[in-house]
């Protein structure tokens, strides 16, 4: 590591990243080509974000105009996709944002976006395995069975009638997304080119759900559902007592950070970087590819399921399982693509669990390679190759998120953090081409300082939407961060090698 007065800014050099890399008997094996890389970045972008948090946002800040917020936030994330290209390319290592972070701007920074990453990749899991409850439940429905509303909600949820009034019962614990959590955390110990495999059959499922909308969908919307398209700025308050900005210009900022979720996943096919055949040529492929082709189908999908649907619609009886909902309220006839949405979101939100705790387990054995988390989350299974123990305490700490917490809070948790994270990407951008402007750059982003400030700037902007509340839980979460760091990983992170 580079010098420093102090340990908390000490730097990691390309070479010893490199040079870790390339430590073939303890390193993960590399099998991934561009296209399963692009499957891998499609399978995790397209899922709970647009099948269950463009209602939210709907619902809770923009109404029709969800779909600008869509737009607000694909520009966030293509600036910052750019910068993430430029990273991947140049560092092509396990460990996404922590790594950049470490090279860049030194431990404690790596710390507290490797911290950070947690409520991405991990509390992410949790938003989708609930929302993959919710789609599992309306499947049953079909059939005239149901999980108990008790045994498939967490203690803070409350049942509603088709008019949005609580009947007074109450979740206990959400088993169909711990149950979900288990297989997915069983497919990632077997391995990452199984788990690839898996995802590119899913996909394929997932597109077509989204084209099938489209196609079908465009002729039954109603002008109404879209009228007016920004409503005015008022605030709007949940079953949960907590109040929304909706409408006008922070609105549509509040639906930005909510659909934000929506394109978490281009940046987790960078935590795959070690695990590539060719990353410098790869790694920008996947990430800017797979952001491109969801962005133009995020907005022509959005645009169609809140012509279906109304705003009071999304906020009572097409709260949860809403794209199966609205189908069914508007498409007479489609029965049977109601049906077909169902079965095939459940294979979707699978593949974005799959990525999403990949992208948590590699970040965690990145972190344990530095010895700033222990090194029970770095070892190597002997013959899958793959961070077992690391999926299985990982299982553990995001299963209970799934299975007592809302997920409306675990979602705007892990936007708030992802956005943070990006924030802290595009500055490292600014940073490395000043300290190190000679350094080898396969991808380089354009217009810098210009566009890394840009993508920071848009980024702030949908934080500081998504209101107070997501501000205090994340503070809050850094704060738990700062705990262990200082108790543990600084310490042991910086002393002599055993």
């Amino acid at each position: 590591m580079s010098n420093s007065k102090s340990p908390l800014w000490k730097k990691k050099s390309l070479e010893q990243l490199r040079a870790d890399a390339a430590d073939n008997e303890k390193g993960l094996k590399p099998t991934l080509g561009p296209v399963n890389l692009i499957a891998l970045g499609i399978g995790a972008i397209i899922g709970a974000g647009l099948f269950v948090r463009t209602a939210q946002a709907a619902a809770e800040n923009a109404g029709p105009a969800v779909t600008l917020g869509f737009v607000i936030a694909a520009v966030g994330c293509a600036l910052a996709g750019l910068c993430y290209a430029e990273f991947a390319a140049m560092i092509p290592i396990a460990g996404s944002a922590y790594t950049y972070s470490y090279a860049t701007m030194g431990q404690f920074t790596a710390w507290i976006i490797g911290w950070d990453l947690v409520l991405e990749y991990g509390v992410g899991g949790a938003t989708v395995a609930i929302a993959w409850s919710e789609y599992l439940n309306k499947l049953l429905g079909f059939f005239g069975w149901e999980i108990p509303f008790q045994w498939c909600h967490g203690p803070w949820d409350a049942q509603v009638d088709v008019l949005g009034k609580e009947t007074g019962l109450h979740g206990i614990a959400n088993l169909p997304a711990v149950v979900i959590l288990a297989v997915v955390a069983a497919i990632l110990i077997r391995g990452i080119k199984e788990s690839a495999l898996v995802n590119g059959v899913i996909v394929v499922l997932k597109v077509t759900i989204v084209v099938l909308v489209i196609v079908f969908g465009w002729s039954f919307i109603n002008p109404a559902n879209h009228t007016p398209y920004i409503p005015a700025a008022t605030t709007y308050v949940d079953n949960h007592d907590i109040a929304h900005s909706f409408g006008g210009f922070w609105g549509l900022m509040g639906a930005a950070g909510i659909v934000f979720f929506a394109f978490i996943g281009f940046d987790a096919v960078s935590t795959a970087a070690q695990e590539t055949k060719n990353p410098k040529r790869d790694m920008p492929i996947g990430i800017l590819g797979s952001l491109a082709i969801c962005t133009v189908l995020y907005i022509l999908f959005s645009h169609v399921l809140t012509g279906l649907a109304s705003t009071d619609d999304f906020r009572n009886q097409g709260k949860e399982a809403s794209v199966a909902f609205a189908i069914s309220k508007s498409m007479k006839g489609y029965e049977w693509l109601s049906k077909f949405v169902t079965v095939a979101i459940l294979g979707g939100f699978t593949s974005v669990i799959l990525v999403m705790q990949l992208g948590q387990s590699r970040v965690f054995y990145s972190m344990s390679r530095d010895r700033l988390l222990p090194a029970v989350f770095s070892e190597i299974h002997p013959r899958f190759r793959t961070p077992w123990k690391a999926n299985i305490i990982l299982f553990v700490f995001v299963a209970l998120f799934g299975a007592f917490v809302p997920g409306s809070v675990v979602g705007d948790m892990t936007s708030i953090g992802t956005l943070f994270a990006f924030v802290l990407v595009c500055i490292g951008v600014c940073i490395i081409r000043r300290t190190d402007p000679d350094l080898p750059r396969p991808f380089r982003t354009p217009g810098v300082p210009i566009v890394p400030i840009l993508g920071a700037l848009v980024c702030l902007l949908m934080i500081l939407g998504l209101g107070w509340p997501n501000w205090a839980r994340l503070g809050a979460w850094l704060l738990v961060g700062l705990v262990v760091y200082f108790g543990y990983g600084i310490r042991h992170a910086n002393r002599a090698p055993d």
